[in-house]
């Protein structure tokens, strides 16, 4: 039925495509059995929105008649021309991570095998991302203000290969110790700083406490430095390693001025907090 769409150019009668009305009790059949938060849509790019009826259709009923009308958020994926333009937030194409913030919700979709979004018993070990490019590419899209969806392909009979496992494992063992510098956080007021292979969350005080700055640094500085260009430090300002407990710092050009330097422990192998990045909670920091 959709080829025989396609071959005519998409220039099907809504009302009495079969396949439309079959996709449409579909997805309604979705919504109400699991009343999902979120509707993903993809496979959308070779007809305008106008031909899935997606607006008219299925997102009116989603958001004004639906069981989850006032909660679910949904996607850009429905029909050329709808993606990075509309839906409850932006994905605009595969592995999406903008050079700066954007001002309303996007997602980066990413998948751990780098040629494949699905299963394949023929992969080689360099097409999948290691467990550092993992919690990398987290760190980069949360300072950003996304949100990172993380797609592993399962096999025939559901199971997850090893080295996903061992990869999101790696990543949950991370978010352990540094998860306070990702979860509900926003974007600083400035997001990195490339010399120093940092990038910045910051993490409103709960209960009228004060906010932190977290300077996640994804290179350990030979020196046993961090030097950080940005933050403007006070008296009242702390440094605390996460995973560790309070560092040392100081200023680089004085109190009241941007720039500080914190000395960083030393560890004997196998002690450090965790692997891959590390994160710096500074607190009264401007």
């Amino acid at each position: 039925m959709y080829l025989a769409d396609k071959a005519l150019g998409f220039n099907t009668d809504l009302n009495s495509s079969a396949f439309l009305q079959k996709t449409f009790g579909e997805l309604k059949d979705l919504v109400e059995r699991y009343e999902p938060s979120l509707f993903w849509s993809d496979g959308d790019w070779e007809a305008p929105d106008s031909y899935w009826n997606a607006p008219a259709n299925f997102l009116a009923w989603l958001v004004n008649e639906s069981p989850v009308k006032d909660t679910v958020v949904f996607n850009d994926r429905w029909g050329q021309g709808d993606t990075c333009t509309h839906g409850s937030y932006w994905t605009c194409d595969d592995r999406y991570l903008p050079s700066k913030t954007q001002g309303r919700k996007w997602e980066n979709a990413f998948t751990l095998d780098l040629d494949s979004w699905g299963y394949r018993r023929n992969g080689k070990y360099d097409a999948y991302m290691t467990t550092a490019a993992v919690v990398t590419t987290v760190v980069e899209t949360v300072a950003l203000g996304g949100n990172a969806l993380i797609n592993v392909g399962p096999s025939h009979d559901g199971t997850i290969d090893p080295i996903f496992a061992d990869r999101l494992l790696g990543l949950g063992k991370w978010l352990q110790v540094n998860g306070p510098a990702i979860y509900s956080t926003t974007p600083w007021r400035v997001q990195n700083e490339t010399a120093a292979s940092v990038w910045y969350t910051t993490t409103s005080g709960g209960g009228g406490g004060a906010s932190l700055v977290n300077a996640i640094f994804t290179s350990w500085p030979p020196s046993g430095v961090l030097s950080l260009a940005i933050p403007v430090s006070s008296a009242a300002t702390t440094a605390t390693l996460l995973g560790y407990g309070t560092v040392m710092w100081a200023p680089l050009n004085g109190v009241g001025a941007p720039g500080i330097k914190v000395t960083l422990p030393t560890f004997s192998p196998g002690n450090a907090p965790c692997l891959d990045a590390w994160t710096i909670a500074l607190s009264n920091i401007a």
